[in-house]
């Protein structure tokens, strides 16, 4: 198992990095050893989470770079590369990103085809929800690559759900988004093999987040989750960190293209 040394001078970059699966992994993976580019989008009422995640990232002596963009827009991803380049220059070479872990839960929620048609997702929300929550990884991922700005044995890792081939309710384009980001995962597992780089998808049980709670009926999925995980309850943000920080050491190297179920069982039981 790595240890800080391993990680010493190196960087994780997560994108939706001030709450939820994203925070948990920052801090883990600062306790590890890693410095921590955050990029997250938060309003001024939400702004102390981030603030939040990085006291407790400088609380384990890393260094904490948040940047409060829309992580899905050109633009701003490339003013943000730009900025990293930067400071990774700085540290005359020695410093790359280790981790890209994409955790952005943003995507409209609804029917496709409601029984009053102004209710239905339109053709742009549909779209938003594939961009933000999969093919932003895409990006991220070739341009991080293609600056040089990722180490030779990088991981990239990105959250899915259960909901990638389950069907629940106003879930369509966010099950859509999680079936296509672990199709992205497989293929950049493949694209990037030969440069030591793997890329794996993480599957958690349900998970109170703030992302699950904008679901409605999201009391019930909590409540089945409790009842039917055999561990006796929920998955939690930590669950998924703490098997991140055990998994991203050079170690695995031979461990790509998968989505792995970091859910105490419960993606096994029907």
């Amino acid at each position: 198992m790595a240890d800080k040394e391993t990680f010493e001078g190196s960087w994780a970059l997560i994108l939706g990095a001030s709450s939820g699966f994203g925070g948990a992994a920052a801090a883990e993976l600062a306790r590890k050893g890693m410095d921590i580019f955050g990029v997250h989008l938060d309003r001024s009422s939400t702004l102390p989470n981030a603030e939040k995640v990085m006291e407790e990232i400088r609380g384990h002596g890393r260094q904490a770079v948040f940047f409060n963009i829309n992580a899905a827009s050109a633009e701003k991803r490339a003013e943000v590369l730009d900025k990293i380049e930067a400071i990774l220059a700085e540290q005359q070479g020695a410093g790359k990103v280790r981790v890209l872990f994409h955790s952005l839960a943003f995507g409209s929620l609804g029917e496709f085809v409601a029984a009053d048609p102004k209710r239905s997702l339109t053709q742009p929300q549909i779209e938003m929800t594939l961009d933000v929550m999969a093919n932003s990884l895409v990006y991220w991922a070739r341009d991080l690559v293609t600056r040089g700005l990722m180490v030779q044995d990088g991981r990239i890792y990105a959250m899915t759900s259960s909901g990638s081939y389950r069907v629940l309710p106003n879930y369509g384009a966010v099950s859509a988004a999680k079936a296509c980001l672990e199709s992205h995962i497989r293929q950049l597992a493949v694209e990037l093999s030969l440069k030591g780089i793997t890329a794996n998808a993480l599957m958690a049980g349900i998970t109170d987040t703030a992302a699950l709670r904008k679901i409605p009926g999201h009391e019930r999925l909590i409540q089945e989750a409790s009842a039917r995980n055999p561990m006796g309850r929920m998955t939690t943000p930590a669950d998924v960190a703490a098997t991140l920080g055990t998994i991203c050491g050079p170690e695995t190297y031979w461990l790509s293209g998968n989505t792995l179920k970091v859910d105490g069982g419960e993606n096994n039981i029907g």
